[in-house]
């Protein structure tokens, strides 16, 4: 690989490295945060705005299948009627 390539790659990187940085949101010079909603005793943070709630993402309780099981019996399975 050449060497204007190699340092191209590394500025590369280290410019992209800054890009992870976390701080505390806070909002843009001239506006606020959202109103206080109807019936809370306070303004919801940041933080509190940006954690979905869990109707966004319900949390899976489906449990995987590890090994064949045999079906327990079903009364409700039943074969078709005839006409």
């Amino acid at each position: 690989m050449p060497r204007g390539t190699r340092t191209i790659i590394i500025l590369i990187a280290l410019g992209l490295s800054g890009c992870g940085g976390r701080q505390p949101l806070k909002p843009v010079e001239g506006q606020s945060l959202p109103a206080v909603p109807v019936g809370a005793a306070a303004a919801p943070t940041a933080q509190e705005l940006t954690t979905p709630s869990t109707q966004a993402r319900p949390e899976r309780n489906v449990e995987l299948l590890r090994q064949s099981e045999e079906r327990k019996d079903d009364p409700f399975d039943l074969p078709p009627e005839r006409e």
